[in-house]
């Protein structure tokens, strides 16, 4: 199959400055691609044209709200094809299934299935949000984020293992289980979104993981 090279280099241009928290110099983008400067402006101008970047007041290239608007447009989307999963995750596993997206450094759901038959439930609703620092689905967001040296002991073995297994960090007794959406922990352009399940105390952990790794594959392939 045959691919555009410059739509390429774009997409490696947008992926490249989404990684960096201050934003990038021409130069320093040019250096990345391994091509010329003038290359490299040229990528960059088309960009911010589509106002998919923009420049800071000292030149620097950040992430524009073009990309913002079309991750708007991607949700409706997501939210659709998930709807069908997030209830058979919720059957599969026993606890709230649930979709999370990433808004700044907070963690929000915009998806949730409850089992016809829980136990007991758990407060996790539609607009339910917390820091990305704590619980199985902020875990699973921050996974999805370049690694610091201050990241928590859980937020190393979630990376580790490929997956987020938390107890009790947002409600007392809560047992809570998240995966990115994402095979291989960054999900590059797409927004910062996972999968997971909670419930209270009987909570089968290694079935509640398996159901949702399982899911979240069918709802990477659903949403292509």
């Amino acid at each position: 199959m045959s691919t555009l090279q410059t739509l390429s280099r774009g997409i490696q241009v947008l992926e490249i400055v989404s990684r960096s928290a201050s934003g990038l110099q021409i130069a320093e983008i040019a250096q990345v691609l391994g091509v010329h400067r003038a290359i490299a402006y040229r990528l960059v101008a088309t960009l911010e044209e589509h106002l998919l970047v923009t420049r800071d007041p000292d030149g620097r290239i950040c992430i524009g709200g073009g990309i913002v608007a079309l991750s708007e447009r991607y949700q409706p989307q997501l939210r659709a094809a998930a709807q069908p999963i997030l209830r058979s995750l919720a059957e599969d596993s026993g606890g709230t299934a649930f979709l999370c997206i990433a808004q700044g450094d907070e963690c929000v759901a915009i998806e949730v299935a409850e089992p016809e038959k829980p136990l007991l439930k758990v407060s996790y609703r539609v607009g339910s949000r917390h820091p990305v620092t704590r619980g199985a689905a902020g875990l699973a967001i921050a996974m999805q984020r370049p690694p610091l040296s201050n990241d928590s002991n859980d937020l190393q073995t979630a990376r580790r293992d490929g997956f987020a297994l938390t107890h009790g960090q947002l409600q007392q007794g809560a047992i809570g289980v998240a995966a990115p959406l994402a095979r291989h922990g960054r999900s590059g352009l797409s927004a910062e979104a996972c999968i997971g399940v909670v419930a209270m105390h009987a909570l089968d952990t290694e079935q509640a993981t398996a159901a949702v790794l399982h899911h979240r594959d069918r709802l990477l392939a659903a949403i292509g």
